[in-house]
């Protein structure tokens, strides 16, 4: 145990504290939803209003709303107001990148799954016409 250590506590305590590891849990806990992945899909081809997202989503706009103010909570996104209707952006361009970046990590493991089935089924077949 180091000296900093309290009798009970643990490092999985000290990391479920600091600060860094905190904002990093809620900022991918708040992506972690398909109705978010696919509204910062649809802004990262440009701005669109409240209306045009709902539209988009076939949600009305009490769970679009919801869906959006999270992610503006937790400063994804940002807004503006023009008459009635609101503009929604994505706050940071990396944000697209991100999600650019799962998709290659998504395809490449998927590529890899492939691979293994079809390696299993060629052997599958190998061992079908030995017996």
């Amino acid at each position: 145990m180091r000296a900093t250590d309290s009798p009970g506590s643990s490092a999985a305590d000290g990391v479920r504290s600091d600060p860094v590891y905190v904002v990093k849990a809620r900022l991918f806990r708040t992506l972690g939803h398909p109705v978010r992945i696919r509204i910062l899909e649809l802004l990262s081809e440009g701005e669109r209003s409240v209306g045009e997202l709902q539209a988009a989503l076939n949600l009305d706009s009490s769970s679009t709303s919801q869906h959006l103010a999270a992610l503006r909570q937790q400063g994804v996104l940002n807004n503006r107001r023009v008459g009635t209707s609101v503009y929604y952006r994505i706050r940071d361009p990396r944000i697209a990148e991100l999600l650019a970046v799962a998709k290659q990590i998504l395809t490449s493991a998927l590529a890899d799954s492939q691979a293994l089935l079809s390696d299993l089924a060629d052997e599958s077949a190998e061992n079908s016409g030995n017996q």
